[in-house]
């Protein structure tokens, strides 16, 4: 059976998809079979990736609700062993309509009952949000990767997910563990990019990765193109981060649970 990795933090912009997808990227480019589930309204892990929500026949919609097959919704991206369980605007009805459900928050876990065991990673895009997609994904997850922005109040409502993460560790999902806080947006010409990530290390002492995502341009145009950074300039800082986050993972995946 894969790792299933959500990607969450309820604050928008802190690099959660960037991450889903430079990251997914990473580890199928070192021959690991991957897995990336668009769980956000938004789409954009689908787009960053290069496909069209217009072609789309099938999505995480239809099959949150049981309607189709995950396997059926799976498709491949441009990268050998990267493949996308691909989401649309249709999702927002998702929020709705769960609600009415038998064991709503385990509906994700449901649809990847049979599929992920084609992969090693499943790496789940959280929305910015604890609603009921947020839930989903940290119940069908083993570890909760905490991506957080090298800004003033980065900190600011990590408290509300960290008491969500412990509530679904104990009711839902015993298996949850957080796999690890991300420090992205680090920006070297900054004397407050330092002082945040002193603050988050010595808040999350032993749970922060070695990695920090920087900001560069080049991160932030690879998206528009429909590449993961790692395609588009593989030789950037961003796509080294991203390599070098990999191998942090699989060494972690070798060594335990933090």
């Amino acid at each position: 059976m894969g790792r299933v990795i959500a990607i969450a933090n309820q604050k928008g912009g802190v690099g959660k998809t960037t991450t889903a997808i430079n990251l997914g990227a990473a580890l199928a480019l070192a021959g690991h079979p991957t897995l990336l589930i668009d769980l956000d309204p938004q789409g954009n892990t689908s787009s960053g990736v290069g496909i069209d929500k217009n072609h789309v026949d099938v999505t995480v919609y239809q099959c949150l609700l049981g309607l189709q097959p995950a396997e059926k919704a799976i498709v491949p991206t441009q990268l050998s062993n990267l493949y996308l369980f691909p989401a649309t605007v249709d999702l927002i009805g998702a929020e709705i309509e769960l609600v009415f459900l038998e064991e709503r928050e385990k509906r994700l876990c449901r649809a990847l009952n049979g599929v992920h065991d084609r992969f090693e990673y499943v790496l789940i895009d959280s929305p910015p949000s604890l609603g009921l997609l947020t839930l989903n994904a940290l119940t069908a997850a083993n570890g909760v990767l905490i991506p957080l922005q090298c800004e003033f109040f980065a900190l600011e409502g990590l408290t509300q997910l960290l008491r969500t993460i412990r509530r679904i560790k104990q009711n839902l999902n015993p298996d949850l563990s957080i796999e690890g806080v991300l420090l992205t947006m680090f920006d070297v010409r900054t004397l407050l990019s330092q002082q945040v990530a002193d603050e988050v290390r010595r808040h999350f002492e032993g749970t922060v990765f070695t990695t920090v995502i920087p900001r560069t341009v080049r991160l932030s145009e690879a998206p528009s193109h429909g590449l993961p950074i790692l395609l588009y300039d593989p030789r950037s800082r961003g796509a080294q981060a991203y390599r070098t986050l990999a191998e942090e993972l699989l060494d972690h995946a070798t060594q335990g649970s933090r």
